[in-house]
């Protein structure tokens, strides 16, 4: 297809993605919570939308089944980037990816006595990197949802999460002891698009770029 295609997921970041779209004259035709459709048209004829998982924005963006995509810095970092330029921090959907352990478990004086904590999480590289570089040690259990649960349940002493208000760690009586790092949105680029259809794409990144400032 000559056109542009952009790869987005359904919820916040959609949402959140509208406006910058908007500035760079490119509008969905249809809202993907209420259409069943996981390709959507815009204004524009020759850009269309996919509507895919926010954890494979990355794969259709590096193997150009997509030529932009829009992807939290969680998922980028989980997926380790190959092959994709990163140029722009689009400053939405923003959250912290944190530790968070149960009310009243003391998680430094684990750490200190050098105990083997279980940590349940679905961002197994960045918990691994973030345990190694304090040398704790951990046994990592990739969960894919309700990393809240892990605790309450016994599985794990403590879990790697997105954290936004705080109030889902509230409810189930957990508590942040670490933050990792802050976590936004991207904008992801096909590299070999970059160069084949750089006269289209150029204009469009540059648009959501001065839309951001």
């Amino acid at each position: 297809m000559s056109g542009i295609t952009i790869a987005l997921s359904k919820g916040r970041i959609f949402e959140e993605t509208l406006p910058l779209l908007a500035a760079a004259g490119i509008v969905p035709a249809e809202d993907p919570e209420k259409s069943r459709k996981l390709i959507i048209g815009t204004n524009r004829a020759d850009v269309r939308v996919v509507i895919v998982r926010a954890s494979d924005v990355p794969t259709y963006v590096q193997y150009g089944a997509a030529d932009l995509g829009i992807a939290g810095k969680d998922v980028l970092l989980e997926h380790g980037g190959a092959g994709l330029y990163q140029p722009l921090d689009l400053n939405i959907a923003k959250c912290r990816m944190c530790v968070a352990v149960p009310a009243g478990f003391d998680y430094a004086a684990a750490v200190r006595s050098g105990a083997r904590l279980r940590i349940a999480t679905k961002y197994i590289s960045v918990a691994r990197e973030h345990f190694a570089a304090k040398g704790v040690h951990v046994d990592l259990i990739k969960l894919y949802g309700s990393m809240e649960l892990a605790p309450l349940a016994g599985l794990a002493e403590a879990i790697v999460d997105l954290v936004s208000s705080g109030s889902t760690l509230k409810a189930n009586n957990l508590v942040e002891v670490e933050e990792i790092m802050s976590i936004s949105s991207r904008l992801v680029v096909n590299q070999a698009a970059l160069k084949m259809k750089r006269e289209l794409l150029q204009p469009v990144i540059a648009a959501i770029e001065g839309a951001i400032k």
